[in-house]
């Protein structure tokens, strides 16, 4: 008996059946169980599953009338995941402009991102838990020349902190003193 190739081992995949009106909504309304999102994000969900898996309804899909009745019905709302999602960052240690370009990838308008933008403080405190977490500045082995104080300066900015800020703290000569200014836009 021949050995059988892999190829002849394998299911025949059968091409998905297409999407109807049904289907769409009950796709919108998993993912947004599941998943924090914008109107936006559901948006492009629904027409990647589209694309993917073709319409069986019809006329055209009803994307735009799904997730505007998801907004209308508060299972998505922009606001919250704005605010939610800066959150987030800001605890992670990124820095406001890494939150920005972040929200507007998820399609969240102006408005409701000046709603959720960090205040100085909170900026403050996301630049040193990324100092502490990445060991830069005081909270690490202090830069032994200007090429390895560049390089965390660097690694501030792409996390998306002010050249300000990344200089205070990489430069602090302590974390009492890193602190200090940290706290001091409380003031």
């Amino acid at each position: 008996m021949m050995p059988q190739s892999p190829a002849n081992n394998r299911r025949e995949r059968r091409a998905p059946r297409p999407i109807d009106a049904a289907r769409l909504d009950e796709l919108a309304l998993a993912y947004t169980a599941r998943f924090a999102v914008s109107a936006a994000k559901l948006a492009v969900y629904l027409r990647r599953k589209l694309r993917e898996r073709g319409w069986a309804g019809d006329g055209e899909p009803p994307v735009e009338a799904i997730v505007a009745r998801f907004v209308a019905a508060g299972y998505v709302d922009d606001a919250a995941y704005a605010r939610a999602k800066t959150g987030s960052m800001l605890r992670r240690g990124l820095g406001p402009r890494r939150v920005r370009v972040a929200l507007d990838a998820a399609g969240i308008s102006e408005q409701d991102r000046a709603e959720s933008r960090p205040a100085e403080i909170e900026a403050r405190r996301a630049a040193q838990a990324f100092a502490r977490k990445r060991r830069l500045g005081p909270y690490g082995v202090p830069p032994a020349d200007r090429q390895m104080r560049e390089r965390q300066i660097a690694a501030m900015l792409r996390a998306g902190h002010s050249l300000d800020s990344a200089r205070n703290l990489v430069d602090a000569p302590s974390t009492e003193i890193a602190e200090q200014w940290c706290e001091a836009a409380g003031d």
